[in-house]
């Protein structure tokens, strides 16, 4: 204990110097064994995180890129699929639009021509009648004009002129009644 109180006047906090060498040599050869055999350890590993990062970042803005690039290319198919699809649309429509055209114009066509067939038909019944009426007038005027003279008049072509006159006669009154309207 009288080691301890003959130092005692010395300062604790301030090592011996013995210490403080041995303590100073101490450090730098375990400083300078880190420095050689740890420091390149960690630098490599920061290398490889750095390259790791850098390369990382280079991939992903190569995909960022290539994502880009092909959502530019589905735009534009997307793009000329619609532009298609209106054209054909369009198409479509114009087919359509000629088709009703040719069967408004076929329609028209057989609604002339069963207009035509009618008048052509209702022209032929008419004349049938008109020959059908004509003989059986005549018929019934000679009946009725033997009956009056008394005597059968049965000369065809005398007959007939004079069917054929009163007929014509009826005629004349009637278009000369028409015409005074």
């Amino acid at each position: 204990m009288t080691f301890l109180a003959a130092e005692g006047a010395q300062n604790p906090l301030i090592p011996d110097t013995a210490e403080l060498i041995v303590g100073l040599l101490c450090f730098f050869i375990v400083f300078g064994m880190l420095g050689k055999k740890l420091l390149p350890n960690i630098q490599k590993t920061l290398e490889e995180r750095h390259d790791a990062i850098e390369g990382g970042l280079e991939r992903a803005e190569k995909a960022q890129a290539e994502a880009n690039r092909t959502l530019e290319e589905y735009k534009a198919q997307l793009a000329e699929a619609r532009h298609e699809a209106a054209r054909i649309t369009e198409q479509a429509r114009e087919q359509g639009a000629s088709i009703i055209a040719e069967m408004r114009e076929e329609g028209q066509r057989q609604r002339d021509a069963i207009i035509a067939a009618g008048h052509a038909q209702i022209e032929a019944d008419r004349r049938q009648v008109t020959v059908t009426l004509r003989q059986e007038v005549g018929r019934i005027a000679t009946d009725l004009a033997g009956k009056l003279v008394g005597e059968a008049l049965e000369d065809n072509a005398r007959q007939s002129r004079t069917i054929d006159r009163f007929l014509d006669g009826l005629e004349d009154s009637a278009s000369q009644a028409e015409a005074a309207r």
